[in-house]
This record gives structure tokens, C-alpha cells and sequence, in this order.
């Protein structure tokens, strides 16, 4: 396959996969990889789709090639440093500062993620792994209420350095996120100072990195585990949040219609040696890569493009698509993103609804008529549905996030997430809810 034509099937497997059409990116890519292409950016465009596949081996050999043939490409670079241990990034980061290459405001980044590395190497060894002989664990759920008489999500009781908190359960975050107040009441160890991000138009917030000692979920009880504090204050009712991600050695079972959450072993891979179990709280720290392997007793689950800590679901919008949403129990409304809800539906700006993330307030947030979604062999009609720029999370995910499955519509399911191997599996009982939305 000739250079010209080479770039032509890449510069389209780049396009379809910043506009979320994931496996239409993979075959673009794919036909270079298979005939042994000299161009690095088809085998770095297929690492980002099996990272999006949850082949995470292939994704780090094919990271490797296209580090081998270009070395200098920085998004190349930038990803195979990620996937080297703490000891060789850090190395490798040092040699392209020493260069001189860098525009200046990549460089500033670089120096403060060296620092950050740097740091977290000085610190010893936390693997907050397992402290106990039990693996699994069942263990209420409690509503945290948005007034006196609705809630918005449902929070995990944790007791960190044996303080108890009750953490709001978001599948649409990463990593354990707790208030000031919390983390000085349990005697959190500051490391250092680390911003934190969300949705709202005010920008990253302060927070620090540290770390606890013990935290307990249920049964279960990990020991030496970073920890995420943002010095605002949360809302009265919440301590601070756990991206439901930590579970990644877990078979996670939420079940809202039964206030429960049940964490068992995942099926146990036979092309993978097995590993202890830990709670994936690690900052900065690489993981033994794992190919997605689909047990025989979860056949049914539905595949799910895991992009970071997202959980990105196909879903047709009123038939067209598919598109992806995010499957996200911190966010209690149900989102469409403006770009596409112009396209298939009627929207007009709202003054009433207002919605709020870590990064404050969404000044612009408008209204869709009429929308009908479909997933995993389920059909939601929404007679209005919130819309806004999706931009910045599009941006940050690298794909196009389409919308977002909110806690108003996920807490009438049982939802089963693999996230080792990217799999979801829901349950609506239409006999408990008679709704006649979700069929």
C-alpha cells in the first residue's frame, strides 16, 4: 500500500474515531496494520481503538511500533512513555526536556508532570491492595438526597482511617475524590498540591494528592491507597465521590432498585496469569496490561467502549446513530449533546434548569423535544431531555460523547459492569416500575 493512499485511510480512521464511530476506525486502521505499514500513525490510531476495545496488550505492543518508527511524534511519545513503568516515564520525560525541543507551554506541562512523577516515585510503594482473605462484598446504598423528598444519587458508605463518609457512586468519574473536611477528620497525608476537573464552566478546582491508609467498603478492606481532595466544600449531603472505575478487579453490581451494591470476583482469565486484587486508586501508576476476555457465563453482557475511566454506550437517537453515551450515576439528569440534538430533534434554551459539576456552574443549558434513545435492547422515550456543549468532554475523551445516561433514568436498572474487560449488562423489571419509558 503506497504512502499517499496510507494516509488516506489514516487521515479517515482519525476522523471516524473523533466522531465516536470506534469500529469504523478500527477497519481504516486495521488494513495498514495487517500490511505492515512503515506509517506509525496507523498503529498508534489502532492502540487508541483497542484501548477503546479493552486490548489492552495489543494496544501497548502496537504503541511500541509506532514509537519504533516515530520516536520523535509527540502524541506517539506521550503515549509510550505513559505505558513504560514510574521509574523509565520519569527517565524518558527528563530526556525530552533536556533536548530544548519543546514549545514553551508544553514545556511548563511537562516540567509539573515531571514533578508530579517525581514525587509519587520519593513516596513508598502503594499498591492499596486487599488486607483480608475476603473478595467479595455486599453493602447498602444510600440515596443522598437532592431536598427533602427527591435524591440525586446514591452514595457508598467507606470508612477512610476508620472515618465514616458516605461517597456518591459515579460511573462518570475516576479515582476517589473526598471533601477537605473528610480528609482532615481522617487524617488524610498530604503529598502534593493536584487540581481536579468536571463539568461546569468555572475551570479545574484546588485540591492535593494523598493518601490513606485503610479504606473499608463493606466486607472488603485495602490498605496504603491514594486519594483525590478538592478543597471546596461539596454540597451538605455529600463527602465527596468514588468513581465506581476503582473496581476494575471486581465484578460490580449495582443494583439502584434495591439500594445494594455487590462486588464478587471477575471470572478468571486462563490467558492471564492471576494477580491479587486491589482498589485501582494508584496515581500514575501502570497496571499490567490485560486483553478483554468474555467469560462463557457473560455472553450476554453487551460490549462497551471503556475510554479512561468512561463508560461510552452506543446508542441511535431517534434511529439515527449509533452515537455514544456515557454512563454516568454522578450526573441525575439525562444529556444530549447540543450538536446532535439540533440535528435530530427541537431545541430551545432553558432559564429553569441549571446543572452543576465540580467546575461549577453550565451557564447555557437548553431543552430537546421528543427524543427516543435505544441501548443494549432497550428503548427510552424522553418527551424533553437537558442539552448542552459536550465539547470539552468530547475533547478530553478524544471522541465524540454524544450524551450522557443520568442517574433520573439508571436508577431503575441493575446494571453488572466488567470494566477489566469492557462489559455491561442491565435489568429493568417493568412489573416493579410500570413505566412504560423504558421497554
Amino acid at each position: 500500500m503506497g504512502p499517499q493512499l496510507a494516509a488516506t485511510h489514516i487521515a479517515l480512521g482519525e476522523v471516524y474515531h473523533r466522531q465516536g464511530k470506534i469500529e469504523e476506525a478500527a477497519d481504516e486502521f486495521r488494513k495498514l496494520v495487517v500490511a505492515n505499514t512503515s506509517d506509525a500513525q496507523a498503529y498508534y490510531g489502532m492502540a487508541k481503538v483497542m484501548h477503546a476495545f479493552s486490548y489492552h496488550k495489543k494496544e501497548k505492543l502496537l504503541i511500541d511500533q509506532a514509537h519504533q518508527l516515530n520516536p520523535s511524534d509527540p502524541d506517539i511519545r506521550q503515549a509510550w512513555m505513559a505505558s513504560l513503568s514510574l521509574a523509565d516515564h520519569i527517565k524518558e520525560l527528563q530526556a525530552v526536556l533536556d533536548t530544548g525541543v519543546l514549545d514553551p507551554a508544553v514545556r511548563a506541562d511537562s516540567e509539573k508532570h515531571l514533578a508530579r512523577l517525581k514525587e509519587i516515585a520519593n513516596q513508598p510503594a502503594r499498591g492499596c491492595r486487599l488486607s483480608t482473605a475476603v473478595k467479595s462484598t455486599q453493602t447498602d446504598l444510600l440515596p443522598i438526597m437532592h431536598d427533602a423528598r427527591n435524591s440525586s444519587g446514591f452514595g457508598l458508605p467507606v470508612k477512610v482511617n476508620g472515618t465514616s463518609s458516605t461517597l456518591l457512586l459515579d460511573t462518570g468519574a475516576g479515582g476517589i475524590l473526598m471533601s477537605k473536611r473528610i480528609a482532615d477528620k481522617a487524617g488524610i497525608h498530604k503529598i502534593m498540591d493536584n487540581k481536579v476537573g468536571g463539568i461546569g464552566d468555572a475551570g479545574e478546582q484546588a485540591g492535593y494528592l494523598g493518601y490513606a491508609n485503610s479504606i473499608k467498603i463493606g466486607d472488603l478492606e485495602f490498605q496504603d491507597c491514594y486519594v483525590q481532595v478538592l478543597e471546596k466544600r461539596f454540597s451538605d449531603s455529600e463527602d465527596g465521590l468514588l468513581g465506581a472505575d476503582v473496581f476494575s478487579d471486581f465484578l460490580v453490581d449495582l443494583d439502584f432498585p434495591n439500594h445494594q451494591v455487590r462486588l464478587s470476583q471477575l471470572p478468571e482469565d486462563p490467558g492471564q496469569p492471576a494477580t491479587p486484587a486491589t482498589l485501582d486508586s494508584q496515581a500514575e501508576l501502570t497496571r499490567q496490561p490485560h486483553d478483554k476476555y468474555v467469560a462463557p457465563e457473560m455472553k450476554s453482557f453487551s460490549p462497551v467502549y471503556r475510554i479512561g475511566h468512561d463508560l461510552l454506550l452506543p446508542t441511535k437517537v431517534n434511529d439515527q446513530g449509533p452515537v455514544l453515551f456515557l454512563i454516568d450515576t454522578g450526573s441525575f439528569q439525562n444529556i444530549i449533546a447540543l450538536d446532535l440534538a439540533r440535528v435530530v430533534c427541537k431545541v430551545g434554551e432553558t432559564d429553569t434548569a441549571k446543572i452543576k459539576g465540580i467546575s461549577g456552574e453550565v451557564k447555557k443549558v437548553y431543552r430537546a423535544q421528543d427524543v427516543i434513545l435505544q441501548f443494549s435492547g432497550y428503548r427510552q422515550r424522553m418527551n424533553t431531555m437537558l442539552s448542552l456543549d459536550m465539547s470539552n468532554m468530547s475533547n478530553g475523551a478524544h471522541t465524540e460523547v454524544s450524551g450522557i445516561y443520568g442517574f433520573e433514568m439508571l436508577q431503575m436498572l441493575e446494571i453488572k459492569i466488567d470494566y477489566r474487560d469492557g462489559l455491561v449488562a442491565f435489568k429493568f423489571d417493568s412489573k416493579r416500575f410500570h413505566s412504560p419509558s423504558l421497554l
